[in-house]
C-alpha cells in the first residue's frame, strides 16, 4: 500500500476512533469540535504538515510537471520537451503561455498558506510541529521566489497580497530556518508520528541536517549579492551540522513519481542535448542511471533533443530521445549529500570554514554522487584531466540542429588553475550531480553562468540561453494592481524574462 494510502486509511481509523470514543461530547449542542479533539493522536498537524511536504517538495503529477518540470527540469537544461504541443510557446522560448506563467504562483500560494495558517492555529509556539511547519513551507517560498522574484509571502502586516523583496522573503526564511533549527536541536534523538512525514519517517535528527543543508543551499545562493551574510549563514550550518552521507538525502515517498508521469508514462519530456554532451563527453557512467536509451538505433545510447527545438511530432521525438529512468513508484529527489557537500566545496574556494579543502571536498562530492546512483568507483572519472563535453550530432531526421562543444573544462581538480575556471570545474560536476533536481540547476546557470550551455534551438526575443525569472502572474496586474507595481519596482526592471534576480546581481 502506498504512502497516500497509508495516510488516508489511518486518518480514517483517527476520525472514527474520535468519533466513537467521545461521542456524547463532539456531538455537544452546536455540532463543533474542539481543538482538542482534531488533535487527538496527532491527526489536524499530521494533516497540513504533509499539505505543506506536497507544496515543497511536489510530485503530484501535474504540480510537478506545471511547478517544477516545465520550468526548472527545461530550464535547467537536464530535459525538454518532446510534446509538440509545447513547441511555440514555452519557457525556454521565454514566451510561455499565461496559465503556464502563473500556475506556479496560483496553484502552490493559496495551499502554502492555508496549510501554514491553520496548522499554526493548532500547535503551541516553539513546539517540534511548529518548528516543521517553518522547515516544511522554505522549500516552497525559496522555489516560488526564485521563479518570480519579490513574492507575497505574507510579510507586510495588514496586507497579505503585499509583495515583499526578493532580499526579504530570504532573510525571512533564513530567520524561519534559525528558528527551526533551534527547536530541532533541543528535540534532538525524538521521533513524531510518521504519519507527518513522507521523507524521514518521523526521524527529528534528519531533519535537523535538512534544515541546515537547506540553510546552507541558500546561503550559497546569495554569495555573490551578499558575502558577509552568506559567508556567516554557511558557516552556522555546516557548524551545526549538514548531510553529509547519502542516508540522509530528501526523497519523499508519492506513487506515482512525477517524473515518471512526465517522461515516462505521458512522454512529454525528454533528456536534454546539454547534459547529453557532457556525460557522454566525460564518459560519465551515471548517465546511465539517469536515462534511458533511445528507442530509435543511434551512434549512441543515450540522446538528448536540444532545447527549445521545433518539436513537429510527439511519437517521433519520443523515439529519437532518451526519457528518464525512472520507476512509478521510485522516490521524488529533492536534495542530496553530494549538492551540499558541493555547496561545501564553493564556500571552501570562497575562503568560508567548511571543514575541508576545496579539492577533497569536490571529489567527496563526486563520489557521494556516484555512490547515490550506484555507479561503481569515481577513481578513473575523477583523474581524468583530458575529457571534455562532446560537440552535438543531432541523430537523423531529429529535432533541432548540430552545436559545437560549449565548453572544455575538464573533470581532474587542479589546485593551480584560475578561480574562474575552479568555479566552472566545480559548478558543471555539481550540476551533473543535481540530476533530477532541474529547479537547482537552473539556479546555478544564472548564478554562476556555468555549466555553459547550447543556445536554444528557436531564438528568443531576449538573446538569452536562459530565462532570468518567469514575469509575474499577468492578473495581478487588474485585481492586485498596486502591489504588483509595487513589485515591478522591487524588482528592478521590466517585468519580463530579461530581468535578473537579486542574487544574481
Amino acid at each position: 500500500m502506498d504512502m497516500k494510502k497509508i495516510l488516508i486509511f489511518s486518518a480514517a481509523l483517527v476520525a472514527l476512533a474520535s468519533c466513537t470514543a467521545k461521542f456524547e461530547e463532539i456531538n455537544r449542542p452546536g455540532g463543533t469540535i474542539s481543538k482538542a479533539d482534531f488533535l487527538t493522536d496527532g491527526y489536524g498537524p499530521a494533516s497540513f504538515l504533509v499539505q505543506l511536504q506536497n507544496q515543497s517538495f511536489p510530485e503530484q503529477e501535474n504540480t510537478y510537471q506545471m511547478n517544477v518540470d516545465l520550468i526548472g527540469n527545461y530550464c535547467g537544461r537536464f530535459m525538454t520537451y518532446a510534446n509538440n504541443g509545447f513547441s511555440n510557446t514555452n519557457f525556454a522560448k521565454m514566451n510561455a503561455p499565461e496559465g503556464w506563467v502563473r500556475y506556479p504562483f496560483a496553484d502552490c500560494t493559496p495551499k502554502l498558506k492555508s496549510a501554514y495558517n491553520e496548522l499554526m492555529q493548532l500547535v503551541e509556539e516553539g513546539s517540534v510541529e511548529h518548528a516543521l511547519g517553518l522547515l516544511f513551507r522554505t522549500p516552497a517560498y525559496l522555489r516560488l521566489t526564485d521563479i518570480y522574484g519579490p513574492y507575497p509571502m505574507g510579510l507586510v502586516e495588514g496586507d497579505d497580497l503585499a509583495y515583499s523583496s526578493q532580499e526579504d522573503v530570504y532573510m525571512a526564511l533564513f530567520a524561519d530556518l534559525d528558528k527551526a533549527i533551534e527547536i530541532l536541536a533541543a528535540h534532538a534523538g525524538e521521533r513524531v508520528n510518521a504519519a507527518y512525514d513522507q521523507v524521514y519517517g518521523g526521524d527529528l535528527s534528519q531533519w535537523y541536517k535538512f534544515a541546515n543543508s537547506l540553510k546552507l543551499r541558500m546561503a550559497i545562493r546569495i554569495r555573490f549579492a551578499d558575502p558577509e551574510k552568506a559567508k556567516r549563514f554557511a558557516e552556522e550550518a555546516v557548524a551545526a551540522g549538514v548531510i553529509t552521507d547519502n542516508a540522509d538525502n530528501c526523497m519523499i515517498s508519492y506513487n506515482p513519481n512525477g517524473q515518471y508521469k512526465t517522461s515516462v508514462e505521458w512522454g512529454d519530456s525528454r533528456a536534454c542535448a546539454d547534459i547529453e554532451a557532457f556525460m557522454n563527453g566525460y564518459g560519465d557512467p551515471r548517465i546511465t542511471q539517469y536515462f534511458e536509451p533511445a528507442k530509435t538505433e543511434a551512434d549512441r545510447a543515450i540522446v538528448g533533443c536540444p532545447a527549445a527545438a521545433n518539436i513537429g511530432n510527439k511519437a517521433i521525438a519520443d523515439n529519437l530521445y532518451s526519457a528518464a529512468k525512472i520507476g512509478q513508484t521510485d522516490r521524488g529527489v529533492w536534495m542530496t549529500a553530494a549538492e551540499i557537500t558541493f555547496c561545501r566545496a564553493e564556500g571552501a574556494l570562497a575562503g568560508w570554514n567548511m571543514g575541508g579543502s576545496v579539492k577533497d571536498l569536490y571529489e567527496q562530492a563526486v563520489r557521494l554522487s556516484f555512490a547515490q546512483w550506484g555507479a561503481g568507483s569515481a577513481d578513473a572519472y575523477l583523474a581524468d584531466e583530458t575529457s571534455t563535453q562532446n560537440d552535438y550530432v543531432n541523430v537523423t531526421n531529429g529535432y533541432g540542429g548540430n552545436y559545437g562543444k560549449a565548453s572544455t573544462i575538464t573533470i581532474k581538480w587542479d589546485d593551480q588553475a584560475s578561480e574562474e575556471v575552479k568555479l566552472e570545474r566545480l559548478i558543471t560536476q555539481k550540476w551533473i550531480a543535481l540530476f533530477p533536481e532541474g529547479e537547482e540547476a537552473w539556479c546555478e546557470i544564472r548564478r554562476t553562468g556555468y555549466p555553459k550551455v547550447f543556445a536554444p534551438a528557436q531564438s528568443n526575443s531576449y538573446g538569452l540561453k536562459v530565462p532570468n525569472r518567469v514575469p509575474f502572474d499577468p492578473r495581478e496586474a487588474q485585481t492586485n494592481k498596486a502591489n504588483y507595481e509595487k513589485a515591478v519596482q522591487l524588482l528592478g526592471g521590466s517585468d519580463n524574462y530579461a530581468t535578473k534576480l537579486w542574487w544574481q546581481r
